[in-house]
């Protein structure tokens, strides 16, 4: 006899985003719904973290799921997870408000210098600063006081634990770049935080 596992009624399995995708194509909006569901917060926070704007954060989810809607074909499986192709439409969105705004830095391109601050770190890891942080506002706090490019960086592999190959698409830059970014990112993110805890 055959082991079937019990489920409550309502537990059925859900369908992988492959299948709602071509529902979707298919014209079921029941299926943009559940996509929605699934993915709206992440790229929500995404946007807020790299933002630090609620309502800037909002817009360019929102864009991120009409391109979804309007052209589900152009998605490619092949090329990422579908998290990181709204992350990215996302991050897009944001650089377009950026623009019209002139309100924050523009992203840097890929071959600026972003400002090592290595030495100011020296003394401990970052991890090591991060574990004595008091709270999570205070990370945030520090967070939001980095260079734009590091602090998207920070936002995708450590906060939202993507692979470096995702992040690397959603940023825009090569695997390389990404990695500096970060490393440098978590250098003046344990700077900050030192600092303000008088390290």
């Amino acid at each position: 006899m055959a082991f079937v596992p019990w489920t409550r009624p309502g537990d059925e399995p859900r369908p992988d985003a492959a299948a709602l995708l071509a529902r979707l194509a298919g014209g079921d909006r029941a299926a943009l719904d559940e996509l929605y569901r699934r993915e709206s917060g992440p790229v929500y926070r995404y946007a807020l973290a790299l933002s630090g704007n609620p309502a800037w954060a909002a817009d360019a989810t929102q864009e991120a799921f009409v391109a979804l809607a309007t052209r589900p074909h152009g998605f490619d499986a092949a090329r990422g997870e579908l998290g990181a192709w709204l992350a990215g439409v996302a991050r897009h969105a944001l650089l377009a408000l950026w623009r019209a705004e002139r309100r924050n830095e523009p992203l840097p391109d890929a071959g600026d210098d972003e400002g090592a601050d290595d030495d100011a770190a020296a003394g401990a890891s970052p991890e090591a600063l991060l574990v004595r942080a008091q709270t999570g506002a205070q990370v945030q706090a520090a967070l939001r006081r980095l260079p734009a490019a590091q602090r998207e960086a920070l936002v995708l592999v450590d906060l939202q634990e993507r692979p470096y190959a995702d992040a690397a698409r959603i940023a825009g830059v090569e695997i390389n770049t990404l990695r500096t970014r970060l490393h440098r990112g978590r250098l003046k993110l344990a700077a900050l935080l030192a600092a303000d805890e008088g390290v």
